[in-house]
């Protein structure tokens, strides 16, 4: 009996020792392959080759080396325990088949995120309107693309949802246009307020030359003529000559003295009828 529960005791001793000293090993493997993982991607960072790409590409680099390394990571820590490579290639194809039918949506937006990448409809620090999400370019990754919003909201927009959808690009223009309006009162002089507002907006800080700003009459309303008031600038500088065109609007106009506009309606009451009279002489009033 001794003899029997001594070599279950050396057994278990060895199977401990055995299973242990693989844990180690892997974990010694595991915090080794992180380091290196990080120092190649630093060296990725600091590599003048990389730095003369485009920053969309070099950062699209860096994730997909990152993505990369991590696996065969996981691979080496595997090995550690026994498993066969060739093995673990075999249920990796089966589980990679299971899982892209079950994460179809998700190797949709690789395979958006690659053809992003090599056709370029923008690029990072791009102001775009993309997925439904307004914002800078922060960075394009494998798999979503994350934008900063023009109040500083970090928003991440998956690949497949951007490329299936309409993409406007604000910076590839060297300019937009600055759509603002101006409402005038009916008796307003609106040659005089049209030719004064053409002469001060071309005098904004960043409006460009050319084309020249435009003031034309766009609507009629209640109130009189609107008048669409549109400089013209590059995207970086959109918000200040907006303020900047609604400030004008509101000084010059004041200048000129014109009256405020107010909405005029026209009620037209019917006729009064003329009271009854009976055959004596007296008015009976109608109802």
């Amino acid at each position: 009996m001794d003899e029997r529960v001594q070599r279950y005791v050396d057994m278990g001793v060895a199977l401990g020792i055995n299973v242990g000293g693989k844990i180690v090993g892997a974990i010694l493997v595991w915090v080794i392959g992180r380091v290196i993982i990080r120092g190649v991607l630093s060296l990725m960072q600091r590599s003048e080759p990389l730095k003369k790409l485009d920053v969309t590409l070099a950062h699209y680099l860096e994730s997909a080396t990152s993505v990369l390394l991590n696996i065969l990571l996981v691979i080496a820590v595997l090995s550690v325990f026994g498993v066969e490579t060739t093995t673990f290639a075999s249920l990796l194809a089966a589980v990679g088949i299971a899982v892209g039918m079950a994460w179809s949506g998700l190797l949709s937006n690789l395979a958006a995120g690659i053809f992003m990448i090599l056709l370029r409809p923008f690029k990072v620090g791009d102001f775009v309107t993309a997925g439904g999400v307004t914002g800078a370019v922060h960075s394009i990754g494998l798999f979503a693309t994350a934008l900063n919003s023009p109040d500083n909201v970090r928003t991440i927009v998956g690949n497949a949802k951007i490329f299936s959808d309409t993409i406007q690009n604000y910076s590839t223009n060297p300019f937009r246009r600055v759509d603002c309006t101006a409402q005038l009162a009916h008796s307003a002089d609106h040659e005089a307020a049209i030719t004064r507002l053409r002469a001060r907006l071309a005098l904004i800080p960043n409006v460009v030359k050319e084309p020249a700003p435009a003031v034309e009459i766009l609507e009629f309303n209640l109130a009189g003529p609107v008048l669409a008031v549109r400089p013209f600038c590059h995207n970086d500088h959109y918000g200040a000559v907006f303020f900047a065109t609604t400030r004008v609007i509101r000084e010059e106009l004041g200048k000129m003295g014109l009256p405020v506009p107010g909405q005029h309606v026209h009620i037209q009451q019917p006729a009064a009828t003329p009271p009854l009279r009976s055959g004596n002489g007296e008015a009976h009033p109608t109802a």
